[in-house]
C-alpha cells in the first residue's frame, strides 16, 4: 500500500519561499503520477501541481504558474513542491497524492493515495 508523508509546511511572510516534501513508500515510485493539492477553509480543493508518472508532462493552474514547481527525486522516493513568491492567498493545507500510471491529472478523484497534509500559512 502506498504511503505518503508531507513535510516542510510552516509560517512565512508574503514574498518568501517554501519547499514542501512528500515521502513515498510502499510501491514503485516511478510508476506513479504525483500531484499537489491544497484546500483552504471555505474553498474547493485545488490542484496546484502535477507530474505524469513518466515525468514527461506537468500541470500548473494559472494561480501558481511561474511561482510553483513540482519535481521528484527517484533515488529518494520523494516529490517536492517549490513555492516561490508566496502570497496570502496560498495559505492552505497542502496534500500530496499518487495516481498509478497517471498522466498528471488536476482532478483529485483520479488520485487513490493521499498524505495527511501540511499547513502552509502566508502572512501579509
Amino acid at each position: 500500500q502506498v504511503q505518503l508523508v508531507e513535510s516542510g509546511g510552516g509560517l512565512v511572510q508574503a514574498g518568501e519561499s517554501l519547499r514542501l516534501s512528500c515521502a513515498f513508500s510502499g510501491r514503485t515510485f516511478s510508476n506513479y503520477a504525483m500531484g499537489w493539492f491544497r484546500q483552504a477553509p471555505g474553498k474547493v480543493r485545488e490542484c496546484v501541481a502535477a507530474m505524469s508518472w513518466s515525468g514527461a508532462s506537468t500541470y500548473y493552474p494559472d494561480s501558481v504558474k511561474g511561482r510553483f514547481t513540482i519535481s521528484r527525486d527517484t533515488a529518494k522516493n520523494t516529490v517536492y513542491l517549490q513555492m516561490n513568491s508566496l502570497k496570502f492567498e496560498d495559505t492552505a493545507v497542502y496534500y500530496c497524492a499518487a495516481d498509478y500510471r497517471g498522466m498528471g491529472s488536476s482532478f483529485f478523484r483520479r488520485y487513490s493515495d493521499w498524505g495527511r497534509g501540511t499547513q502552509v500559512t502566508v502572512s501579509s
